[in-house]
């Protein structure tokens, strides 16, 4: 199944790279492209990309708050998923862009290959936690202030075993690397993650990573 991909950036150079890169992948077609947030907003209505590769800082409506508006008009389990893509890992609006619903994040130096692999990751439903993102939440709670003691009430719905693999989600590993962690078959991990997600409400991993953050069950340098 072709990926199809809509690329928002103000800079037309940046664009016509990514278009190039993603455009010599046998399975991503680059659908479309927008110089701003109103265009992504648009496009995406027109379009029915499945992942927008998007920039945070553009004229007029920002990465923002189209990624708000495009993750809003999505059904639950359908719908284009949005990819942040920024020139600096601490970009002051990457953490707002997460919560606001975008399904990974993405410095704009990557390789060709990182770049692929990415759009075909939160293509297939997932959530590109990487280093530099974890990184960036752990900066963010740090100056913000998580909870003073995890609010364990927001998880009674988890099992022991579903609320560990929570806490490593929100470490940024994988489903491999959390299953060689707990000993498990990835396949079991997947059905944890899935179950969690649906106990508590979440659209994917990204989502659960921040929750982890928030309620206190991860902290900084914990």
């Amino acid at each position: 199944m072709t990926i199809r991909v809509l690329i928002a950036d103000d800079q037309m150079m940046v664009r016509e790279g990514f278009s190039v890169l993603l455009g010599a992948q046998p399975d991503i077609e680059v659908a479309g492209e927008a110089l701003d947030g109103h265009q992504a907003v648009a496009q995406v209505a027109e379009l029915r990309p499945d992942v927008v590769l998007m920039d945070i800082r553009m004229p007029g409506m920002n990465g923002l708050e189209a990624t708000r508006r495009i993750v809003a008009d999505r059904a639950e389990d359908t719908g284009t998923r949005v990819l942040i893509l920024t020139t600096f890992d601490l970009d002051e609006y990457v953490f707002e862009a997460l919560r606001a619903g975008a399904s990974g994040f993405l410095l704009k130096d990557a390789s060709a290959r990182q770049l692929a692999d990415a759009v075909r990751v939160v293509a297939a439903g997932e959530a590109l936690l990487a280093p530099t993102v974890t990184k960036r939440l752990l900066s963010e709670f740090t100056r913000l202030g998580a909870p003073r003691a995890p609010r364990m009430d927001r998880i009674e719905a988890l099992t022991e075993r579903e609320t560990e693999v929570l806490a490593l989600i929100a470490q940024g590993l994988s489903n491999g690397e959390i299953a060689t962690r707990l000993i498990v078959s990835e396949a079991t991990v997947k059905t944890h993650v899935s179950r969690i997600l649906v106990k508590l409400c979440l659209r994917d991993r990204t989502q659960a990573a921040v929750f982890a953050y928030e309620i206190g069950l991860v902290t900084p340098g914990g």
